[in-house]
């Protein structure tokens, strides 16, 4: 069914629309200035790195290709093996690879094409201008260079646990008790990572528990992630929301009002379980991410391989 009533309301309330101009075509990551960079920038102590990325390969998280034929594991097609120009092999040799994947199967970035309802996308723009052909506006290519200052909040731990057994949907309490711990205030323009501990399932070979049941952001933590101007919002999950949903006649609310209204961009599938030790281990949960997505014109969401940097 469609939102009800009080999701509409609360849509209405957290709506950024006409914000940044009636042609705006990137949402809250208007939000992410030099003020922002240089957060992240001053973030950076040590110059460790942590790759955020699950790997691209075909043991990829997707195992529901009945209802999500597009979303396609990575499979790498190797066409060209040692290939020499000149018919002499003791010269110069090449290889070339190919791959084919769904643009969302691993880790990712949603572009603010990818959902709407009621026939409209973010910014009032109605959800026509996506076709076969891709989306002629609000598509991935839009988001460009992304560099800010990221912030770790460890859900799980908050919790004391290192995962999950059950759909827990994560409240705008738990987000305001994990940036507590953390110490940091959250700045307009910061990107926030929520670990769920979900990882587990995918790093043991059950993609099928991996996505479901899954803890997730629900409906209460909307209004918290508004009131921050986060600039974006990655999950350890394949879901992002809880799911099954908090109502389970409503089918991703989530999704429907931070892409539509707050015009946020989602993130998915990033591994954070690395960072979020060392985030532990030495008390620092802030630090310089870079997550540009691939530029695929007119994509509704693009494979990243993201990177913080301490």
């Amino acid at each position: 069914m469609p939102l009800t009533p009080e999701l509409k309301e609360l849509a209405r309330r957290v709506s950024n629309w006409g914000r940044w101009g009636p042609d705006d075509q990137r949402g809250t990551l208007n939000l992410i200035d030099a003020a922002a960079v240089l957060r992240g920038r001053d973030a950076v102590r040590t110059g460790r790195p942590f790759s955020l990325a699950i790997p691209f390969d075909r043991a990829g998280p997707q195992w529901d290709n009945v209802n999500m034929p597009e979303r396609v594991n990575p499979e790498l097609r190797t066409h060209t093996v040692n290939l020499s120009f000149t018919g002499d092999a003791a010269d110069f040799t090449t290889s070339d690879d190919s791959f084919r994947m769904g643009s969302q199967a691993a880790t990712h970035l949603d572009a603010l094409s990818h959902a709407g309802y009621e026939g409209l996308l973010w910014n009032d723009t109605p959800n026509s201008v996506v076709t076969a052909d891709g989306a002629a506006r609000l598509g991935i290519e839009h988001v460009g260079a992304l560099t800010t200052r990221g912030v770790l909040l460890d859900i799980a731990r908050l919790h004391g646990v290192d995962h999950f057994d059950d759909n827990y949907a994560i409240s705008g309490d738990d987000l305001a008790a994990a940036a507590d711990a953390t110490g940091i205030t959250i700045a307009s323009g910061d990107a926030v990572l929520v670990r769920t501990g979900q990882m587990h399932f995918l790093r043991a070979g059950d993609k099928e528990r991996y996505s479901h049941p899954s803890p997730g952001l629900s409906t209460k933590s909307i209004e918290w992630i508004r009131d921050h101007d986060v600039a974006l919002v990655a999950t350890d999950s394949l879901t992002f929301e809880v799911y099954p949903p908090e109502d389970p006649w409503v089918f991703m609310p989530v999704h429907m009002i931070h892409l539509r209204d707050v015009g946020l961009t989602q993130a998915q599938n990033w591994n954070l379980d690395d960072l979020a030790a060392d985030c532990a281990a030495d008390g620092q949960h802030d630090f310089l991410l870079v997550a540009t997505p691939l530029p695929l014109t007119g994509a509704v969401g693009a494979p990243v391989a993201p990177t913080a940097i301490k």
